[in-house]
């Protein structure tokens, strides 16, 4: 049986036991967040420089566009449209899953919304007509150009198989 000192020991000794991990956890506190609590307007710890050369790089992907574009292949460009067939058909007014691409190239982004298909908002903002170039930035990823739109594709990387589907589009017209 224990004895009023034992008791008295063992109950001392947690208490000192919870008091050392309640102080030092208040301490550690103290010594690493500096006392301030969280998120009180900390600095970054270096600045990142940026040039502003976008606009020179966007002409300069245009002018490289277009002479790809001028260089396309048809055949190929029918080719990676095979990509494409699931969703899009290239006859007049006959939408599918996505809106029929016939006479897409420079033609208003929401034209098909008049033969039954529904647009997403987002990529009725993205622009008022589908250019080369429009469409160039749209097939290049679809998601990071028009934020929020329908289409599930997750894009052409090669710029030569953008070129050659978009000449492709604009013989079919």
């Amino acid at each position: 049986m224990l004895d009023t000192m034992t008791l008295t020991k063992i109950v001392g000794g947690f208490c000192g036991s919870l008091l050392i991990f309640l102080l030092s956890s208040w301490i550690a506190e103290l010594l690493y967040h500096g006392g301030h609590g969280h998120g009180d307007g900390h600095a970054s710890g270096y600045a990142i420089e940026v040039e502003v050369a976008e606009v020179e790089e966007s002409v300069e992907e245009e002018a490289d566009f277009e002479a790809l574009l001028a260089a396309a292949d048809l055949g190929k460009g029918a080719k990676v449209f095979g990509k494409c067939k699931s969703c899009h058909k290239l006859e007049d007014g006959a939408n599918g899953t996505g809106p029929h691409l016939y006479n897409i190239v420079d033609r208003s982004v929401g034209a098909a919304s008049g033969s039954g298909y529904g647009y997403s908002g987002a990529l009725v903002q993205v622009a008022d007509v589908w250019t080369t170039y429009e469409l160039n930035g749209f097939l290049e990823n679809p998601k990071t150009y028009a934020p929020g739109t329908k289409m599930g594709f997750a894009g052409l990387k090669k710029p030569e198989d953008r070129a050659n589907v978009i000449a492709y589009l604009q013989s079919v017209n």
